[in-house]
């Protein structure tokens, strides 16, 4: 009997069958709130009727358009109205399927752009999967495993995780940026440093927000030695954190921006932007790909971007997201847990024994959340923080329920 892969684990025993806003049902028409979006997918929650109708119209009249054979029209609709959300300056744009994929292709750029082989990335930073994105990604060894050597010329210096060395947002970030000062000086000089990969928001990695001052220091070097900043947006744009883009946080702006996720609300779909100047300069054959830009997920973007912009959704995103904060603070009080962080709906609670990472206490915890019909996932190095990403469409009384739900979780794993 064929069967998938067994390297492929379910994070909640849940059989999905149907979908709608920020619900999930089952096969036996049980009821999830899922805070979980598909990893942060599902922007505009589960089959929002505007996407619907959207990608059923365009899969009626064309579902794939090649787009380095044939150009169909919904691709540079959407490139006009990427180059209205996005950073001034930045109006030219790679598309492909995966977030992966997105971020492959902007390390070429960078690589080509700039003539330099290395790259600078963050301790405890996500990129993805594939061989160099992997070699870009630090949140855990169990993705690298058994998969050495992978690819050269890739630097990490730490993040700034203030929890985790015990200090001030101020010390922690003084530390990084003086980290990464020793690194120019050390191991990979300016000179053939081509770029500095950053997630404002770690994800995989903790969910952990840069500082201000740090992504300061990071576009200050950055300027001043000759280098490239690349924000990896692929789970901290398109509104999840109460911005459109997570940078815009820290005022700061890239050289690149790589998005994903919720870009496509649930369709397969990744771009990354810079300007045009910059992007002409990668060499010839080195942007393509069979899927990128499909017809119908360009026309499911189309309309996610139109539903973020009519529905008011980055507000709502702030605002649901203060609420979210505030009521899992007042659950933090419990001695299990050691912090509550994050920005708009990207929030996640660190889970701690005597100050240890307590990836067991972590995992209870979602575990019994799902039985009550809340569904979440965990993330960190040691798998101690649960993360909390509900669709940017979530209601006052939606947070409310998934507080409620989440502090039974937690009194209940504890008690187990």
């Amino acid at each position: 009997m064929a069967s998938l892969s067994p390297l492929l684990k379910q994070a909640t025993p849940v059989r999905a069958v149907r979908g709608e806003g920020a619900y999930l049902y089952d096969d036996q028409g049980r009821r999830y709130l899922d805070y979980t979006s598909g990893i942060g997918v599902t922007s505009t929650g589960h089959c929002h009727p505007r996407v619907v109708e959207a990608a059923q119209k365009q899969a009626g009249e064309l579902v794939h358009g090649q787009y380095t054979t044939v150009m169909h029209p919904r691709l540079p609709e959407l490139v006009e109205k990427l180059g209205q959300v996005m950073p001034d300056g930045i109006d030219s744009f790679f598309f492909a399927s995966a977030g992966t994929e997105a971020v492959e292709a902007a390390l070429r750029l960078v690589r080509h752009a700039t003539g330099r082989p290395n790259v600078i990335v963050m301790q405890g930073g996500f990129h993805g999967r594939t061989m160099g994105s992997l070699s870009l990604t630090t949140s855990k060894t169990p993705l690298r495993a058994g998969l050495q050597p992978i690819m050269a010329g890739v630097y990490p210096t730490p993040f700034p995780y203030p929890l985790r060395y015990g200090w001030s947002d101020y010390e922690t970030s003084d530390f990084c940026l003086r980290e990464l000062d020793y690194l120019l000086a050390t191991q990979t000089a300016p000179s053939e440093t081509a770029a500095i990969f950053v997630e404002p928001i770690l994800g995989e990695g903790g969910y952990v927000p840069a500082t201000m001052s740090f992504m300061r220091g990071l576009r200050e070097r950055c300027d001043r030695h000759g280098m490239l900043l690349v924000a990896d947006e692929i789970q901290t744009g398109v509104g999840r954190t109460g911005r459109f883009w997570g940078h815009a946080h820290f005022d700061v702006k890239p050289d690149i921006v790589i998005t994903a996720k919720g870009l496509a609300s649930g369709f397969p779909l990744s771009a990354f932007g810079a300007s045009e100047e910059l992007m002409s300069k990668g060499w010839p054959g080195s942007q393509g790909g069979t899927y990128g830009g499909n017809a119908v997920s360009c026309a499911a973007a189309l309309a996610t971007l139109a539903v973020i912009e009519e529905e008011g959704l980055v507000e709502n995103a702030r605002r649901r997201g203060d609420e979210l904060i505030e009521g899992l603070t007042a659950v933090a009080e419990h001695p299990s847990i050691a912090e509550v962080r994050g920005k708009g709906l990207m929030v996640g609670v660190e889970f701690a024994n005597n100050g240890t990472p307590d990836g067991e206490a972590a995992a209870k915890v979602q575990a019994r959340a799902a039985e009550l019909g809340l569904l979440l996932l965990t993330c960190g190095p040691y798998g101690q923080v649960v993360r909390v990403i509900p669709p940017l469409i979530t209601t006052r009384e939606q947070v409310a329920d998934g507080v409620n739900m989440f502090a039974q979780a937690v009194r209940e794993a504890a008690a187990a």
